[in-house]
This record gives C-alpha cells, sequence and structure tokens, in this order.
C-alpha cells in the first residue's frame, strides 16, 4: 500500500490507492480468453519468441496471396508481378518492423493507440474498420472451405456448407494468444507448406512448366502505371496487416523487439507470405493454362482436383489456420468497438459469436457484388490510418510520458486533429477511387497515404495538443508503472498502474482502469468538467479541448 501525494481535489482529500505487486489472479484467469482487448498488456502476460511466431505465422497460409499474385501476372506479366512483391516485402518488412517494437514497448491495442491521434471519440471508427475488415477476410477464407467440400461432395447445399466452415473455425479462436493459437498455429505450419509442395509436384506431373516464369499477356490494359508500380499498389489495399501487427505485436517481450522486427513481423514474414506464396500461385495458375483471371475458390478447386480428399485436408488447414487470426482480430476490436459506442463490456467470446453470426449473413448475400467494394473503402481508411499512425510514432517516438503515449480516455480530447486528417484523407480516396476511373483504381491508395501524412504534419504545428490539462495522476503515486498494480474502485480488479487514472466523478477520485474509463459517461462529463476548471478558456469536446497548449508537449504531464 502506498500513501496518495499531498493534494486535495474539489471533492475534498485523494482516495489511497490500494497497490499490489503481482498480477490479479481474477485478472489472469479473464484474460486466458480474453488476452487483455481492453487493457495494457502487463510484461507478465507477454509470449515467448517462438510462441508469439508461431501464432502469427497463422497468417502465412491463406489463398488470397496465391490468387493476388497468379492475377497480377495473368494482367501484368510475371516479372512485373515478382518486382511488385519485392517492393512489398520490403515496404511491409520496414513499416511492420517498427510497429511490432511500438506495440511491444506499449502493450496497447489498435483501439487503445488511436485514441491518443484521434481522441475519445474519434478512435471509435478504428475497431470498427478493422473488425469488418477482418470479417470480410473471414468471408473469403470460408467460403473456400465450403465451396471445395460442396464441389468435391456433391451433398448438401452451399449455405450449410458456409455454415460447416463457419463451425469448424470459430472455436478455435476462443482461446487466447499464449494458451491455444500459438500451439495449434505452430503445429499445422509444417502440414501446410508440405502441402503446397506435394501440390507443385502433382502440377508437375499433371501439366508441362514452361514459360510461367517468363509470362507475358498478350494485351496489356491500360492500369494508369508501369506493371511493377501496379502490382506494388494492389498489395497496398493489404495495409490492413499493419493494424493487424499491432494487436499481435502487444504481446511481444520488448527484449525480442529486433527478433519480431525482422523474423516475426517483418521482412522475413512477408518473404513467405508474399513471394513464396505468389510463386506457387503464379505456378499453379500459369502450368494449369487457367482461362480467364483466377478466383480463390478456383485455385482451392484445383488443389483438390490434384490432391482428392487429401486436397480437402490441405484447403481446410489452409484456411483454417488464417481464420484462427481474422476471427480473433475481429473478436477483439468488436469488443472494443461495443464497449465505447454502447458503454456496455462483453466478453470475447460473445464478440467472436456476433462475428461469425455476421460472417454467415454475409456469405448468405450476393458477397462478391459488394464486399469487393466494401474492402476498397475499407482499405482507403487502412491506408490513412497507417500513414497517420506511422508519421505520429516517427514524431512522438519517444511518446509522452514514461515512454508511452497518452491513451487513457480521461486524459485525451474528444475529438483529436488527427480524426479530422483521417477523414479528409480517406475520403478523397473513396472520391478517386469512385470517380476518376483508372487512375483512381491505380494511385487512389499512394495519393491517400501521402495526404495524410502531409496533412498529419500540418495539424501537428497548426493544431493544440489532444490532451485534457489534469493532475492527480496514479503514475505519479508509484515507483514502477509495469510493477505495480493498482485496484479499479468499479470493476474491484488491479491492472498496471500504467494504464490507471484518478476518477473525479466518485468521492476521493479513486482509481479507475482503462476498461472502466472508456465506457463511463459519468468519468467522462467528470474529466472534462475537471479539465476545464483547470484551463478555463477553452469549451471540451474537440481541439479546443482544455489542455490545448499549441504544442507536441504533452499538457498532462506536469504536476497537478
Amino acid at each position: 500500500m502506498t500513501s496518495p501525494r499531498p493534494d486535495v481535489s474539489a471533492r475534498g482529500p485523494l482516495a489511497p490507492l490500494d497497490v499490489s505487486f503481482a498480477d490479479d489472479p481474477r485478472v489472469v484467469k479473464e484474460a486466458a480468453n480474453e488476452d487483455y482487448s481492453t487493457h495494457i498488456v502487463p510484461l507478465t502476460w507477454r509470449s515467448g519468441r517462438l510462441s508469439l511466431t508461431m501464432t502469427w505465422y497463422a497468417l502465412v497460409s491463406g489463398m488470397f496471396y496465391l490468387v493476388t499474385a497468379a492475377t497480377l501476372a495473368v494482367t501484368v506479366g510475371t516479372v512485373n508481378t515478382l518486382v511488385g512483391i519485392l517492393l512489398a516485402v520490403v515496404c511491409f518488412g520496414t513499416v511492420n518492423y517498427f510497429f511490432s517494437a511500438y506495440a511491444a514497448r506499449t502493450g496497447l491495442t489498435v483501439a487503445l493507440i488511436s485514441q491518443r491521434v484521434f481522441g475519445y471519440v474519434g478512435s471509435v471508427l478504428a475497431p470498427l474498420v478493422l473488425a469488418a475488415t477482418a470479417i470480410y477476410y473471414a468471408v473469403f477464407e470460408g467460403s473456400v472451405i465450403a465451396h471445395a467440400l460442396h464441389a468435391y461432395t456433391g451433398a448438401l447445399n452451399i449455405e450449410m456448407w458456409y455454415a460447416i466452415s463457419i463451425l469448424s473455425n470459430v472455436p478455435m479462436a476462443i482461446g487466447g494468444v499464449r494458451r491455444w493459437l500459438d500451439k495449434f498455429n505452430g503445429a499445422l505450419l509444417p502440414l501446410y507448406w508440405t502441402g503446397l509442395m506435394i501440390v507443385i509436384i502433382l502440377a508437375v506431373r499433371e501439366y508441362e512448366p514452361s514459360g510461367w516464369l517468363t509470362h507475358t499477356p498478350d494485351v496489356t490494359p491500360d492500369l494508369g502505371a508501369p506493371g511493377w508500380l501496379y502490382a506494388f499498389f494492389v498489395y497496398m489495399g493489404v495495409f490492413v496487416f499493419m493494424m493487424y501487427t499491432i494487436d499481435f505485436g502487444r504481446f511481444g517481450a520488448p527484449k525480442d523487439a529486433r527478433y519480431h522486427g525482422v523474423v516475426t513481423f517483418g521482412p522475413v514474414f512477408y518473404l513467405f507470405c508474399y513471394f513464396v506464396n505468389g510463386l506457387i500461385g503464379i505456378f499453379l495458375v500459369l502450368v494449369a493454362d487457367t482461362v480467364g483471371a483466377p478466383t480463390e475458390t478456383a485455385i482451392g478447386d484445383t488443389v483438390v482436383a490434384l490432391m482428392g480428399v487429401w486436397g480437402l485436408g490441405v484447403v481446410w488447414l489452409t484456411q483454417s489456420r488464417i481464420n484462427t487470426a481474422n476471427y480473433y482480430v475481429a473478436s477483439t476490436n468488436l469488443e472494443a468497438t461495443v464497449a465505447r459506442l454502447f458503454h456496455i463490456r462483453v466478453p470475447r467470446v460473445a464478440a467472436l459469436a456476433l462475428a461469425s453470426v455476421v460472417t454467415y449473413l454475409i456469405m448468405l448475400t450476393d458477397v462478391l457484388s459488394y464486399v469487393l467494394t466494401a474492402l476498397a473503402w475499407q482499405g482507403a481508411f487502412v491506408v490513412g490510418w497507417v500513414g497517420i499512425m506511422l508519421t505520429h510514432l516517427i514524431v512522438h517516438r519517444r511518446g509522452d510520458r514514461d515512454g508511452l503515449p497518452e491513451f487513457r480516455p480521461g486524459r485525451v480530447a474528444t475529438i483529436a486533429p488527427g480524426a479530422v486528417v483521417w477523414l479528409i484523407s480517406s475520403l478523397t480516396g473513396i472520391v478517386l477511387l469512385e470517380f476518376t476511373g483508372t487512375f483512381g483504381s491505380t494511385w487512389s491508395s499512394p495519393v491517400t497515404f501521402a495526404l495524410s501524412v502531409v496533412l498529419y504534419l500540418v495539424a501537428l504545428r497548426v493544431a493544440g495538443s489532444p490532451l485534457l490539462r489534469r493532475g492527480h495522476d496514479p503514475r505519479d503515486e508509484v515507483d514502477d508503472i509495469w510493477e505495480a498494480r493498482v485496484r479499479c474502485h468499479r470493476c474491484d480488479h488491479s491492472y498496471i498502474a500504467a494504464e490507471m487514472d484518478r476518477d473525479p466523478s466518485a468521492e476521493g477520485s479513486p482509481a479507475i482502469c482503462a476498461d472502466c474509463a472508456g465506457r463511463s459517461r459519468g468519468f467522462r462529463r467528470a474529466v472534462l468538467a475537471e479539465a476545464r476548471a483547470a484551463c478555463g478558456t477553452h469549451p471540451a469536446g474537440g481541439p479546443g479541448d482544455p489542455g490545448a497548449s499549441g504544442t507536441t508537449e504533452p499538457a498532462s504531464v506536469g504536476a497537478p
């Protein structure tokens, strides 16, 4: 137990913090499934090197990568496609090197980090976009399983196979990163590569593999850019991997940051994910002389045709591994979205069930008529988020205080300048995509990225700090914000001091955790009133929130 600093709030003396130095057993029990979805991941819950690598490498398997590369090869030629893929490997590997290190250092999710850049309300869109994107990818990958089973057996209707594919995947995403996903995906990774090697061998025996590596299309369409650059821009549409990296990278130990930045989330991963998978996809499609652009289900059907019932196993294995990650990300971000929008707490298992229902309902519709458009629109928001967040990490690489960004719900503005920049850059990308024909189809992503970076740099110079000027910070009352656990007066659970705040809506301003603070309307009203009293000039709610000092220095760092 520690004593509070000799300070007096408007409601009387501050309540003493209830401090301990061991994990709360109730929190640890919940974390087996919850994985600190709405909290900082403490150092005691970080994964080992190999464990996190195996969890993340679930994303290395997916027909999407094979189909994307094969489609590009048919469109712009094999050489141009491979050049574009290598550029993507460098780009993704470099950005995610820094994103994974940042996530390991802070232990924060996409939803929590976004509160610093976009504000208390502005940040709600980030987990919503990420959850929706993960669900759409789950739709695609689940459809591959369903179509392969339907085509091979000829039994049942496709709607039943959709349900079976979902029900076979969702339970595997219930366990958290440390308790299940690493073991499941680690055990199946060798089988995935073995299956693909067998498919290649059978394809060589079945077809005449010649000329696929130098293939060029008879007619190259007008793409508005050189073929290799067009191929690279296509991979920018998968920038959502940057957001995935944050949500998985938070489980990395800070001491392993370099390893994870290179091997787990960096260039080694993308060399396998994009380049090796891409080569296999190009080979399978071109040697089989597939007519027209390949589809994701068509490649799965080819695997089944070559291997029979064993091909069904390869397809299920491939898609189930990647869908564990898709459903995991969808559930954690749905949980964060529901908590903020409706101010209620839902277990991650309930959020996972909701994600599976939404996935099935989308599958039942004419999905291809609108999902590709929806993904393109979401892609604009994802690219904008990445541009802004990358810029923020570079400019504020030391954090606001204690090496962390100020993410706590009671210390950030309602709407931060970053939210305005995000909307402007993303909507610009969507307008280009929808109304400028070939130019927009090719250039919308890079234009969105460039615009988000430039506008955010301008916003940092002309806008005030998006932090509320408040004192009474529990971090000042403990010696080590990562080792000390402080009990939250609302949920009665203890979390590390790094995420705790004082609750001015309660007598004595007792401590409150980030999750309870984010869901409490009373807490939000009280902190805005407290900040107004401290500043006394601006109304609360936007870039002019109390504490907007007009500098990049945090307004809440100083003493009360």
